[in-house]
């Protein structure tokens, strides 16, 4: 009997540790950058859609084949500080102009010149004192949170350009007991017709 090779078995593992090591980088880090990756929920700014603490997979796929939609929950880099992420939902897209007028808000764009209110089922409250009108560039979106009365948003440090967002949310994890596929997305559209 020859005593067994104790050696050259460790570095067999060792190699294929190795080598599943970087497929596995190899795999998942395009993943991350190119694809999904994911959030944190954090704040009450888009409370009761989403709470604190909620773990969110955020699709980055979708915007780089399809523009932006009005409704979309999107997690942006902050204007004021790109290091920082937000969660918000998109209110206004680019070309429009967006009055609010205490607690309606209302888009004109050239399919609308005389405008339309937002109807928006997922608003508790809004502070009343708000007055506003803005007008929206190329690539510039207006962005607002679900609880109005607790987010800082397009109505406080303006507008949102393109180029920040990261991407929509494209599913919550946990907790499981809210488990869901484009949490925060709308049944049916975001407007009325003015009259």
């Amino acid at each position: 009997m020859y005593p067994e090779d104790t050696t050259h078995k460790e570095e067999n593992f060792l190699v294929e540790i190795i080598r599943f090591t970087i497929i596995a980088l190899l795999i998942v880090i395009p993943i991350r950058i190119f694809v999904a990756q994911p959030f944190i929920v954090q704040g009450a700014s888009m409370e009761p859609t989403f709470e604190t603490g909620q773990y969110l997979i955020v699709d980055q796929l979708s915007y780089r084949l399809e523009a932006p939609t009005r409704g979309d929950v999107i997690v942006f880099r902050y204007p004021k500080d790109p290091k920082k992420f937000f969660i918000k939902r998109i209110i206004g897209l680019p070309g429009e102009t967006i009055t609010i007028d205490r607690t309606t808000v209302s888009i004109t764009n050239s399919q609308n010149p005389n405008g339309f209110v937002l109807d928006e089922p997922y608003i508790d409250s809004m502070n009343p004192d708000t007055l506003l009108t803005q007008e929206l560039g190329e690539n510039e979106y207006f962005v607002m949170g679900d609880n109005r009365d607790a987010s800082s948003d397009s109505r406080v440090w303006g507008t949102l350009n393109e180029d920040l967002i990261i991407g929509r949310a494209l599913i919550r994890l946990l907790p499981v007991s809210t488990m869901e596929i484009l949490p925060g997305e709308l049944e049916q559209p975001l407007s009325t017709d003015a009259k």
